[in-house]
């Protein structure tokens, strides 16, 4: 492989601000300086490694994450490995769970890997990585050579992982074939010669023994870097296909905009800085400003990604045309006593819970200052949580979805 003269990578402690920026740990960071220096010294970048296993058709956000820092490790001159994982895939990842997951057979594999490939390249530049097939090396191995692997761990250091000493504590069975998993992902990196290798928090252990099997083979041990796991759009569990939160890279655009309005206020921050290129400092200026403005913008960002700067602003457009839309003929209608209004207004907070769109005033708060609120012809919004909202007969209340006209009564 032709190596990259030394003026091609940045500075290293430029090379380890954007690397280390969004990360979760790196195993270590000290030897990962001494890689990135090694690297600029003699031309050759670094290989770095991701494996991910086609056990779905949807590429969605969540496996976003370490993909746009291995595309981040690309800008930076050095080269990114994928592993599509056709062999790991029939075993199955037991990490980060509390049961034993079903591997898939050798046809939905295929099926999926081929579709795989295609969404990943919305991320990473595919034509400039080097990407392998796990079965290639795996499909090839016989008996002699798993037990040579599986001799290289003991049973005592697979039940230090915590999702199977959490499995032996609560007697749920922890099948054989799953403790392959951790040694074919660290085979791999003994099979690419891998120098970095990514992965989520729950890969820790995995990544890991990738380096005690490259110290056994005689290679440098490869640094383990690891990405926090994306919540998925309830604001609650990890993203995934499985909990049905998630958002596709295949989805249309008006959907990734739309998923992306409904997600709590509080995961903006967590998605801005791993799904966004926005640094901190920028980041903490659009969260001190308006919720759904800000939340306006980071969907605008996720949708630049994958689909461009133009299609994104017609679909902020689409989004608002379809905020703005004429209100339906049928309205249900609440009653509002004359005796809570006050100098002909009510409090937007009050309101909104008069108006049956929150339980709590807190939730009605909250949905204040998302600006999920509005209400009459011009669909304005109060400027704060405090704001006086006038009130007479007949005025439109609008959340969402929810629409509803208010009877002043006695």
């Amino acid at each position: 492989m032709k190596g990259f003269s030394m003026s091609a990578f940045p500075p290293v402690e430029d090379q380890l601000a954007v690397i280390l920026r969004g990360t979760a740990q790196a195993e270590t960071v000290v030897e990962l300086r001494k890689k990135l220096e090694k690297s600029q010294q003699t031309g050759k970048p670094l290989r770095v490694k991701y494996g991910i296993d086609p056990t779905g058709f949807d590429v969605h956000l969540g496996h976003t994450v370490p993909l746009r820092k291995l595309r981040q490790f690309q800008e930076l001159g050095h080269t990114a490995v994928l592993i599509i994982g056709t062999a790991t895939a029939a075993v199955g990842d037991p990490s980060g769970r509390d049961d034993s997951r079903k591997g898939l057979d050798t046809e939905q594999i295929n099926a999926n890997a081929k579709t795989y490939l295609t969404q990943i390249a919305k991320v990473v530049d595919v034509s400039r990585a080097e990407v392998r097939q796990n079965g290639e090396w795996f499909d090839e191995f016989g008996f002699t050579k798993m037990l040579r692997l599986l001799g290289q761990m003991t049973v005592q250091r697979m039940l230090e992982r915590d999702d199977f000493s959490k499995r032996v504590k609560s007697g749920t069975p922890i099948y054989l074939h799953e403790c392959l998993y951790p040694l074919m992902q660290g085979h791999d990196s003994v099979e690419i010669h891998a120098d970095v290798e990514l992965g989520g928090t729950e890969q820790l252990f995995n990544l890991m023994v990738g380096r005690d099997l490259q110290r056994t083979a005689g290679q440098a041990p490869q640094i383990c870097m690891t990405m926090p796991i994306l919540r998925g759009t309830d604001g609650e569990k990890k993203m995934g296909k499985t909990a049905g939160n998630y958002i596709g890279l295949n989805e249309a655009v008006k959907d990734q905009f739309g998923k992306t309005m409904r997600i709590p206020d509080e995961l903006m921050r967590e998605w801005f800085t791993l799904l966004t290129d926005r640094k901190t400092e920028e980041i903490d200026q659009i969260l001190a400003g308006h919720p759904g403005e800000a939340k306006k913008l980071l969907a605008s960002d996720i949708v630049t990604f994958y689909h461009g700067a133009d299609v994104a602003a017609a679909a902020r457009v689409s989004f608002d045309d379809q905020s703005r839309k004429i209100d339906p003929d049928q309205i249900d209608e609440v009653k509002i006593p004359a005796a809570e209004l006050a100098d002909g207004g009510v409090g937007a907070v009050k309101l909104v819970v008069l108006a049956g769109f929150a339980k709590s005033n807190s939730e009605a708060r909250k949905k204040v200052e998302e600006g999920a609120f509005n209400y009459g012809p011009d669909r304005a919004k109060p400027v704060d949580w405090k704001a006086i909202v006038p009130v007479t007969d007949g005025l439109v209340l609008r959340l969402g979805r929810k629409i509803v006209r208010v009877r002043v009564g006695s």
